[in-house]
């Protein structure tokens, strides 16, 4: 009889295990302004349908892929999809991901301390650009549509340079690749003569707004739209399929509309 006691105690234990472990929420790593906040407002209404989503928040967007290829989280959800192409086509990196859908665009902007308007900018202006290369192609089409350079047709958009501006009047140098983006605001802060590319969400996590405070800013019709990305054997998961639906539903497009107040532009799930 003890025996059998042990036995059932042993069976009983390993089914309540069972019941609480976590193969039935879905992790996603996220950075944490717009995404996380996002994904937050989406939780409650993914758990209304019984989809239990844990948000894990990352300061550094660098490990958000090399952590959902190697199954640490389900699904991730900082990128726009040129950085996301750049990612998975690298074939040193082998990552087999794959693009779920797009849910909004966080416009890139043009910052600086001391210039108060285009026609402020002193020749030779040193214009601050972070090292994430697929957003350099981004941020000279930028300055382009300003007017204030022109790009050569012969660019390699994955890697442009200096080389690469025809014309530059005020003869802009721009500074490829020095600052992590993470420290744009730093750069911002220290560097008040120069111009400064810099991200929606790391703009809006110190304090700035966008729409206001950019001295220009990127349209709504960027291609630069931020996804929801997993791993390929995932595609069909019908969970993340809900969780992108939800995501690019009215309520939490509206949410991101009212929230952000332009500095962050839902797409409904049309890239």
């Amino acid at each position: 009889m003890k025996k059998l006691l042990f036995v059932l105690s042993i069976l009983l234990i390993a089914l309540l295990a069972a019941c609480g472990n976590d193969e039935d929420v879905i992790k996603i790593g996220a950075t944490s302004t717009p995404h996380a906040e996002v994904l937050e407002k989406a939780k409650p209404i993914l758990e209304e349908e019984g989809i239990k989503i844990e948000i894990e928040e990352y300061s550094d967007y660098n490990l958000l892929n090399v952590d959902l290829n190697e199954g640490t989280i389900d699904a991730n959800y900082f990128q726009h999809i040129p950085f996301f192409e750049n990612d998975i086509n690298d074939p040193e990196k082998g990552y087999d991901l794959v693009n779920l859908g797009g849910i909004h665009i966080e416009p890139m902007g043009v910052y600086s301390k001391n210039i108060a308007s285009l026609d402020e900018i002193p020749e030779g202006t040193e214009v601050i650009i972070s090292r994430n290369d697929p957003d350099h192609y981004r941020i000279l089409q930028l300055f382009e549509a300003q007017g204030l350079i022109k790009i050569s047709d012969d660019v390699d958009t994955a890697h442009p340079s200096q080389d690469d501006i025809i014309e530059n009047p005020l003869n802009l140098q721009f500074l490829f690749g020095e600052v992590n983006a993470e420290f744009l605001i730093e750069a911002y802060n220290n560097e008040q003569d120069a111009l400064v590319a810099i991200n929606t969400n790391y703009a809006i996590e110190a304090g700035l707004s966008p729409l206001e405070d950019a001295l220009f800013i990127e349209g709504e019709e960027s291609d630069y739209v931020n996804i929801i990305a997993a791993r390929a054997e995932d595609k069909e998961n019908e969970d993340l399929k809900r969780l992108v639906e939800v995501l690019q539903s009215e309520e939490i497009q509206d949410f991101i509309v009212e929230n952000y107040n332009g500095a962050v532009v839902p797409v409904g799930g049309n890239n």
